[in-house]
């Protein structure tokens, strides 16, 4: 049932999906992901139907070393048309690589916690607003697309919940300030709740109607495809999404993985929304991973298959059915 007393049902209604597992699924991996590997991965969540693909970070190789080809990958997709290539940037040096390697849009993060925000950045939320408005400036001179994630909006590892004040503020800055074009609500260690999603999701479309939201949710607690739905019916309909249900954050101990890519497409198209998402595609980009990450990924759409995915029968059971027709009238009838 959704908020509103009813059943949920698309009627074909768009949703659109945006695909973070080359950046922020990626960066949590101990293994490297060859450049080329990660080439044909983006070309292939295109060729899926992803309008928008976050293909990496240009950040500090010593950081972040499972991204240090930033570069030599944005250089190389293909480019299918219609789709954006979005880059994390995090400083003024990361936003003049990523203009020259060809981003169509900068991510610009940081956090609603002060607390978050020093163990993840290394700065104040003060300095950080600072650093970011100086990439701003830039990305606007470039014609590059702005998009800001407010990591922890829905609550923070080591203060707890964040206000709808705290959020709404943080959002003001870069919206109203930065002229960010989309605003990206990060549930980044999987505190959200459907009630807490729905009514900051109405309060943030109410302000700045005008404003592409985004809502980024982790699986950590069983909630994630419920926060989808609960933000689906306050109005939103766009989504980070994670191939293989890779990710998690290193300062939320046991924080698994953003919600998964194949299994939250499988889950609209059931109910009817039109994601443009050619899922038979997805789920072969997601049977990659384990190869290339070297263990088991958390899609349960890889493991158990699609819905009406059928498997073959016993081979016994032309001789099962023989059987139970043979002792049909052996059994007793039942008793008006």
């Amino acid at each position: 049932m959704n908020a509103a007393g009813g059943v949920w049902q698309g009627g074909g209604r768009r949703i659109a999906l945006y695909e973070v597992g080359m950046r922020d699924g990626l960066q949590a991996e101990t293994a490297f992901v060859p450049t080329d590997e990660k080439i044909a991965l983006i070309d292939a969540l295109a060729d899926a139907g992803m309008r928008k693909i976050e293909a990496t970070a240009f950040v500090s190789p010593q950081a972040i070393p499972a991204l240090r080809d930033a570069s030599a990958v944005l250089r190389a997709i293909g480019r299918r048309p219609g789709v954006i290539y979005s880059a994390l940037v995090p400083n003024a040096g990361g936003a003049e690589r990523a203009i020259d390697a060809g981003a169509d849009e900068m991510n610009l993060v940081m956090s609603a916690s002060e607390s978050h925000n020093l163990a993840n950045l290394k700065m104040t939320r003060a300095q950080s607003f600072e650093a970011l408005s100086g990439v701003s400036r830039i990305a606007h001179q470039a014609r590059v697309r702005v998009n800001i994630s407010l990591s922890c909006s829905f609550g923070c590892p080591m203060e707890g919940d964040m206000s709808e004040a705290t959020v709404l503020d943080g959002c003001a800055r870069f919206i109203e300030q930065f002229g960010a074009q989309g605003v990206t609500l990060c549930d980044t260690t999987g505190m959200a709740y459907p009630g807490q999603v729905f009514a900051l999701t109405c309060a943030l479309r109410a302000r700045w109607p005008g404003t592409e939201l985004t809502l980024h949710f982790h699986d950590t607690r069983g909630m994630g495809l419920a926060n989808v739905m609960a933000a689906i019916d306050a109005g939103a309909t766009r989504f980070d999404v994670s191939l293989g249900g890779l990710g998690g954050c290193p300062y939320a101990p046991g924080a698994s993985g953003n919600v998964c890519s194949e299994g939250i497409a499988h889950a609209l198209e059931c109910m009817g929304y039109d994601t443009g998402i050619d899922l038979a595609l997805l789920i072969a980009a997601a049977q990659r991973l384990p190869a290339l990450v070297g263990h088991a990924i958390p899609s349960q759409i890889v493991q158990a298959g699609r819905r009406l995915d059928v498997h073959p029968p016993p081979s016994d059971l032309d001789a099962i059915r023989a059987r139970a027709r043979a002792h049909a009238h052996t059994r007793p009838r039942p008793r008006a």
